[in-house]
């Protein structure tokens, strides 16, 4: 019996092992908050880290980052888009780089509440043009079918909501409770891990991979990657798409030509949601596009915003 007793417990630390070493992670530091260059709202849920990029005067654009890159990846579009003259505002999603993490299903909801008290925070009220990366641009459709007498024009970077590839390891972990939230937290940080490169090309890629890897150490990030993955990147929006076509808002869509994450497919099918989508496509870039290609996406939205 005492080898059963052992087995047993050693079967319980495994399975509490991934949950108690989440628990020990510390949340985001008091130091890293102090020295950042943005600045913190108090919102409803949670604390949100923003910056402002661009002329204090001009029209506005919130700029929204995807799932696993905070919005350390976003400044070179933000600041490409101050270049033509927007002030823009970028900010972390909740559960990724300097804002908090609160507990609950990362849906559209959720995402959608974070990004309406931001908005009223900073009194933005009209002639918003809402940038979307990744599952940002999926959070961005969905805001501008919450909000359309806001919004200006819709900018989507290779976003999700309407063709998404997904790993095995994920699409098991989001399908299934207990033993996917298990599997996340034991192996999602180390795959993750492996996939962030040691070393950059370009000052922008380091930052953001110094960023990813930071995420990695916190408290709240696995879990609010998986919640994510099972609320507003389960969504497939056609519906929204098609009445997005339907109000007449301007929309602009971007791909890259090599993305393994939002296939080319994608093109097709907003083409057969919405006619009116203006789309462009940024050669030999890859889904992380908006901080390897951020003088290329720059140029794509001067011609689009010109025209």
């Amino acid at each position: 019996m005492l080898w059963w007793s052992a087995v047993t417990m050693a079967v319980l630390l495994l399975a509490a092992w991934p949950f108690y070493i989440e628990r020990r992670k510390p949340n985001v530091s008091v130091d890293d908050r102090f020295h950042a260059d943005g600045a913190f709202a108090p919102l409803s849920q949670g604390v949100t880290y923003y910056r402002w990029f661009g002329p204090a005067r001009g029209p506005v654009a919130v700029v929204v980052h995807g799932l696993n890159a905070p919005s350390d990846g976003m400044h070179a579009i933000a600041e490409g888009l101050g270049k033509l003259g927007y002030r823009v505002l970028v900010y972390d999603l909740y559960g990724r780089g300097l804002s908090d993490a609160p507990k609950g299903l990362q849906d559209r909801a959720f995402f959608l509440r974070q990004l309406t008290d931001l908005c009223e925070a900073h009194d933005l009220r009209e002639d918003v043009t809402i940038v979307g990366y990744s599952m940002g641009g999926a959070i961005a459709t969905a805001f501008a079918i919450a909000n359309p007498y806001i919004i200006k024009r819709v900018i989507l970077l290779a976003s999700a909501g309407v063709r998404t590839n997904e790993s095995r390891f994920s699409g098991f972990c989001r399908r299934v409770p207990v033993l996917g939230d298990w599997l996340h937290l034991m192996f999602g940080g180390a795959r993750m891990s492996r996939h962030i490169p040691k070393k950059g090309s370009t000052s922008d890629m380091e930052r953001v991979h110094r960023a990813q890897r930071r995420q990695l150490r916190r408290r709240g990030f696995l879990p609010a990657l998986l919640s994510a993955r099972r609320g507003i990147l389960n969504e497939v929006q056609e519906q929204e798409h098609r009445r997005l076509g339907r109000k007449a808002i301007p929309i602009i869509a971007i791909w890259a030509q090599n993305d393994s994450v939002i296939p080319l497919r994608a093109i097709g099918l907003l083409a057969e949601w919405n006619r009116n989508a203006r789309q462009e496509m940024v050669e030999d870039a890859d889904h992380d596009l908006p901080y390897t290609h951020g003088a290329e996406l720059t140029e794509a939205l001067r011609d689009s915003l010109r025209d």
